[in-house]
Order: C-alpha cells, then sequence, then structure tokens
C-alpha cells in the first residue's frame, strides 16, 4: 500500500498502478479504486460490467450485479489482496471501463452488442474481467475470446450445469441455462479440456465436461480439487467462470437460483488461489443479486472472488516465472 493520495481515485488517479488509501466509505465506487477510462492504450486488464438479467429462468436482479460488486470491492481496496505475496496492481496496468451498452428494449441485439463490447478490448490486447449480470453474458464473452485463443479450456464454478439445451423448436434462445451446451456444440470450448466445479442439480448428460460436484469438493481439500481442475486444462488457454450460486445460500444469498448444500467463501477462495499458474486469458463473476442480498455479503464474496482472478491473471502472465 503507498501514501496516502486524496479521494475519488476513480477519476483522480494519475497512474494505472498501485494501490492507494482512500476512505472505504466514501468516493466514487469503480472496481477497486481502479480509474474509470475508455483509453485502452497501455492496459492490461479490463474491468467491465454487463447488467443483463433478462435471460434469468427464475429472480431477477442480476443487472444490479456490477454496480454491487464495484461497491463492495472498495472495502479491501485501501491494501494489498491477502494472502498473495504481491499486489497485482504494481504489475498490471488496471482501468474500470464501465459497463457494456445495449438496448434493453432489443434484447434479440443483446448477444451481438456484449460480443461487439468484448472484440473490442481484446482486439486492443487487453484481457478482460466481466462483471454480471446474468450467466448468460458468458456465451457473447466465450464467442470474443475463442476468435483470439480457438478453443478454450472452461474452468465452471456453479450449482447447475449449464448445459440444457433450448426445448423450443426454433432459433437459439437466450437462457441463462444454456450457454455451455452451445458453446460445446459450436466449439468455443473444448469439454475434453474442461471442468464444472460445485454443481448440485440433475443433468445425466454432461457433455464430456469433467464434474466435481459438491460432494466431491466436501470431500476434498482445496488443493485436491485445485490439481484435478490444473490436469485437466493443462497449458490450455482457460476461461474461468464463476456462478455466485457455487456459494452455499448461507454464503451467497442474493442470487437468482439458490441451491443448497453448496461451496462456502472459504472453500472457493482456496480452490482459485491454488490454481497459479494456469493460462488464464478471460474471467467473470455472475450472478450476483442485490435485492436478494443480506448485508452485502454475496457483493462481497463476488468482489473477492474477481480479486483471486486479478491475482492468478497477473501471477501467470506478468510475474518472472519462478
Amino acid at each position: 500500500m503507498e501514501a496516502f493520495q486524496g479521494n475519488d481515485l476513480a477519476i483522480t488517479r494519475d497512474s494505472l498502478y498501485g494501490t492507494f488509501s482512500e476512505a472505504t466509505y466514501a468516493g466514487v465506487t469503480s472496481f477497486m479504486r481502479r480509474r474509470y477510462s475508455r483509453d485502452l492504450r497501455g492496459v492490461d486488464l479490463v474491468v467491465s460490467g454487463v447488467p443483463f438479467d433478462t435471460a434469468t429462468t427464475n429472480r431477477p436482479g442480476t443487472r444490479f450485479g456490477p454496480r454491487a460488486i464495484r461497491a463492495a470491492s472498495i472495502t479491501s481496496a485501501w491494501e494489498r489482496h491477502y494472502p498473495w505475496e504481491f499486489d497485482p496492481f504494481d504489475h498490471l496496468a488496471v482501468i474500470d471501463y464501465g459497463d457494456c451498452d445495449f438496448d434493453h428494449s432489443q434484447p434479440q441485439q443483446t448477444p451481438a452488442a456484449i460480443e461487439a463490447h468484448a472484440d473490442k478490448i481484446l482486439a486492443a490486447g487487453c484481457a478482460m474481467l466481466t462483471l454480471g449480470g446474468d450467466h448468460f453474458i458468458s456465451y457473447p464473452l466465450l464467442k470474443a475470446h475463442a476468435k483470439q485463443h480457438g478453443p478454450l479450456s472452461l474452468v465452471h464454478f456453479d450449482a447447475h450445469s449449464d448445459t440444457w439445451p433450448d426445448t423450443d423448436e426454433g432459433p437459439q434462445g437466450i437462457n441463462h441455462g444454456t450457454m455451455f451446451y452451445y458453446a460445446a456444440k459450436q466449439g468455443l470450448v473444448d469439454p475434453s479440456r474442461s471442468v464444472q466445479i460445485g454443481l448440485r442439480t440433475t443433468n445425466d448428460d454432461v457433455m464430456g465436461f469433467q464434474v466435481l460436484d459438491a460432494r466431491q469438493v466436501h470431500r476434498s481439500s482445496p488443493e485436491q480439487i485445485a490439481e484435478l481442475i490444473r490436469a485437466r486444462v493443462g497449458d490450455n488457454p482457460v476461461y474461468l467462470t464463476f456462478d455466485i450460486d457455487c456459494l452455499d445460500p448461507a454464503f451467497a444469498p442474493g442470487t437468482g437460483t439458490p441451491v443448497p448444500g453448496g461451496l462456502s467463501t472459504h472453500q472457493a477462495l482456496e480452490i482459485l488461489r491454488a490454481l497459479r499458474g494456469i493460462n488464464l486469458v478471460g474471467m467473470d463473476v455472475v450472478e450476483v443479486s442485490p435485492p436478494y442480498d443480506h448485508a452485502e455479503v454475496t457483493a462481497l464474496a463476488g468482489a473477492y472472488v474477481a480479486m483471486e482472478m486479478v491475482c492468478l491473471y497477473a501471477a501467470k502472465h506478468r510475474l518472472p516465472v519462478s
């Protein structure tokens, strides 16, 4: 942590690097007090929000998720993220790009708008951390990332597989339970090198994904689960997606489709930390629904999961190989 540099660092900071102290109860609430900017020059990692929940099948409200995660993140923005031995913001130039813009009155155009949003950022050579929004947003994000990296290894934390096909006749729908069915069918992800963690709903067709369900996670150590994930993905480019309902409702009540029996926040964070070294190229945190949250505990969990992703990205792409 560096010396106090004033307030409203989201708009007043001079450098894209470094962590500075600012009152946690005041100021502009960008993600981790990073500068709000649309200038992609010299930027390593872009944080942006996709406030979309039209694909939700149960309780809506995740359109407010990006704002809530940003606000929760400032409670720890004054210090180096614990327990990592380095500050990722000393090594990564990170901005908060704001939110993806789309027309809510034209829902069929939203997937293309999200994909174009990601295309622009990725074309500038930046990596992305995206804050949702319901889980459908991962589908257009995967399309954009696959253009850059080819078929991806999906590391998917969730209570649900999200590999159910649309049941209605006609074109592919906009549904937050179908994205990875289509991502696999269309070659955006390689199921043979992908893994789903924390599942606890029934879907007999795993479509080739390795499934480490919630019961297996509870019977194993975080390090054991992480080793299985690492063995599965190898050196392949990894897209990491974390649906907050992977956590038990006791730890994340503010979500649209909560399922009892999930991971604790401790388990999830420890598994993520133990993934250090995977070839992470894209990431998102989704399904935080503030209307159903209590004392911001779900948004806070989302912010901490997002910071684990930032640290993982920095450790792989910006730190010297030890």
